[in-house]
């Protein structure tokens, strides 16, 4: 007999089926047990008499007849709660051993630290594989939003000789007998491609060495990255991020609102065009709401993107809005100033619900000018010849963006911390395992 996946149950009333799964939860009224079991479609309620013990989450095959349930007792909450399975053969395929904590309740309510030292064990957890399953949606939505507008993918290099970008600090690796760093962005990489593609795009691993233990940063982040040319204006980044986004919002929608429903989630409200404020009026706008006066700053604080997205809601009715206009001097040394005010660059961040969810912005594509900033920003041309080498044979306007996966999976479902969001979580006192005791050292 070939194996009945779970949903497909509910089209086989009166006929036998052989399903294969875990044993989700168990209830033994003595003679008669029910056994709900799980498997990738999702669970069934299955009953039999005078069974041999199975332990929660035990791998297991069962063989009987499909049923309706008696009216009074549908199960509306699941796919298959009109019917359930009489088990005429029970068999354990892997036994589990005793359950550390209880999986069968509706929240797995552990602390973080339980939660991700049973990490094999708590992904099981239905609300945990909705997390996951939304994740997933998400980043096929960023793929084929980008396929959908001619974008070419390609997997960038997570080893890089140099570092020149600054920012971050990064993760230094021996190469032989070289050394050799963990990239922090595919950048340089995706824009060099600009000039062999036009359009690419790529989902990559990519690696923060920021000693920082908060709610919102990871050391390793899926990163959402997309860069094109033949730009008319820093605004056509804009444009096409937005149209990103509202395509893997609406993918989410369609795909996920079992998940959504099951995690009390709901998608960030846009109305009309995700608002636009450079950074400078961002910083007014904060002064006239609180008396606090950011407006020197050169970037906004947590607490700063709390009170702009807040505005957004309250003026614009969107939950994101994108800043733009950061000071050019603290921006990486490709960036586009604007040619109106060069002490500003045509660089954008999108805030979503609170917090950056996105970098971006206008790139240089003059070589000359490039060749500059180089030396300006105090770099080496030897650490970025092959950004050069394409740059020197002529690469269009060009700009771009990058999404972190992590951090847009949190605020989407309203998750407390970015862990939750990320499978295999690293941070400073993790690599799947806790690592000794780190002491916090910023709270950005």
């Amino acid at each position: 007999m070939e194996r009945t996946l779970v949903t497909d149950t509910v089209e086989k009333v009166r006929k036998k089926v052989r399903l294969e799964g875990w044993a989700d939860t168990i209830r033994d009224h003595g003679k008669i047990t029910f056994i709900d079991l799980r498997d990738r479609s999702g669970v069934i309620q299955c009953v039999g008499e005078s069974l041999q013990h199975v332990s929660p989450e035990s791998a297991i095959e069962i063989e009987g007849t499909v049923t309706k349930r008696p009216e009074k007792l549908v199960n509306a909450k699941i796919k298959t709660g009109s019917v359930e399975v009489q088990i005429v053969k029970l068999r354990i395929i892997s036994p589990a051993a005793e359950m550390p904590f209880d999986m069968g309740t509706e929240d797995l309510n552990l602390e973080l630290p339980t939660l991700l030292d049973y990490r094999s064990l708590t992904l099981r957890h239905i609300k945990q594989q909705a997390i996951f399953k939304v994740q997933a949606v998400l980043v096929d939505a960023f793929r084929q939003a980008m396929i959908k507008k001619d974008f070419v993918e390609f997997q960038a290099p997570s080893i890089i000789s140099s570092v020149p970008e600054g920012g971050a600090e990064v993760f230094k690796v021996k190469y032989f007998e070289q050394e050799a760093y963990l990239s922090q962005s595919p950048q340089l990489y995706k824009s060099l491609l600009v000039g062999v593609f036009e359009r690419v795009f790529s989902v990559n691993q990519i690696f923060r060495a920021e000693p920082s233990v908060t709610t919102r940063h990871l050391t390793e982040i899926t990163s959402l990255d997309a860069e094109f040319g033949f730009l008319d204006s820093w605004k056509d980044v804009l444009e096409m991020e937005e149209y990103t986004i509202r395509y893997m919002f609406s993918e989410i929608a369609k795909k996920c609102s079992d998940e959504l429903s099951l995690l009390g989630a709901t998608l960030p409200k846009l109305s009309g065009k995700i608002p636009v404020l450079k950074l400078r009026e961002a910083q007014e706008i904060i002064y006239k709401r609180t008396g606090k006066d950011v407006r020197k700053e050169k970037d906004l604080s947590p607490e700063d993107e709390r009170e702009i997205c807040k505005w957004s809601l309250e003026e614009k009715e969107s939950e994101l809005i994108f800043i733009s206009h950061f000071p050019t001097n603290s921006k990486p040394f490709y960036v586009h100033p604007d040619p109106a005010d060069p002490t500003y660059a045509f660089s954008v961040d999108l805030l979503g619900r609170g917090v950056e969810w996105s970098s971006g912005g206008q790139r240089l594509n003059n070589y000359q000018d490039i060749l500059k900033n180089v030396e300006k920003w105090g770099l080496k041309e030897k650490d970025v010849e092959l950004y050069l080498q394409s740059f020197r044979y002529g690469v269009p306007p060009l700009g771009g963006f990058a999404l972190g996966a992590e951090r847009m999976t949190m605020y989407i479902l309203g998750l407390k911390n970015v862990r939750e969001a990320s499978l295999f979580p690293r941070d400073m006192e993790r690599i799947d395992t806790r690592l000794s005791p780190v002491k916090e050292k910023s709270s950005k």
